[in-house]
């Protein structure tokens, strides 16, 4: 990990057209199958998917598309520029991830990681990700395995004490 001094600002803000041909670029560069501007529409025109971007420098930086369920959050696609690793990048995305979880709603991120990218599987295992699955023969453009990662929510005593239905909460 960089000093703290060498760390630039982040700021993490919803995916627009604009961002496109960054995105794509960091994409080309990070995946050998990866998705084309197409597959980043479709997916973006989904109601319950979000395109959110990092941005150092007004300058794109990294992304996540992910998908919003009643009680989880599902990582579609999440990659950083290669100058801009192990800066605190990615784990600016992740951060904004998990603090859209709760203990009475969305209580888990998951996503699926090649078998193959090491480098993806240390990075969530480092900040709480744990492999649950194997998805076998999971990617239609290779007989790549993939390894199911879940982050679960951990609720505080706190949180746990307080009545957590609507009737409570309005009562109360």
């Amino acid at each position: 990990m960089e000093t703290s001094s060498t760390k630039t600002c982040v700021h993490i803000r919803w995916m627009i057209r604009r961002d496109m041909p960054a995105v794509l670029g960091i994409e080309n560069k990070s995946f050998e199958f990866s998705w084309n501007e197409d597959d980043f529409i479709r997916c973006l025109r989904q109601r319950n998917c979000i395109g959110m971007v990092a941005e150092e420098n007004d300058r794109v930086v990294g992304f996540m598309i992910y998908e919003l369920h009643k009680n989880r959050l599902h990582i579609l696609n999440f990659a950083v520029a290669d100058e801009s690793r192990r800066s605190g990048v990615g784990l600016a995305m992740v951060s904004k991830l998990l603090g859209k979880l709760s203990h009475e709603r969305r209580n888990r991120i998951m996503l699926e990681v090649r078998e193959t990218n090491l480098e993806a599987q240390l990075f969530f295992k480092s900040i709480g990700f744990k492999a649950v699955s194997v998805l076998r023969d999971f990617y239609e453009d290779s007989a790549e395995d993939a390894y199911l990662m879940q982050y679960r929510y951990q609720a505080s005593d706190e949180e746990l004490a307080q009545p957590h239905n609507r009737i409570s909460k309005l009562a109360g």
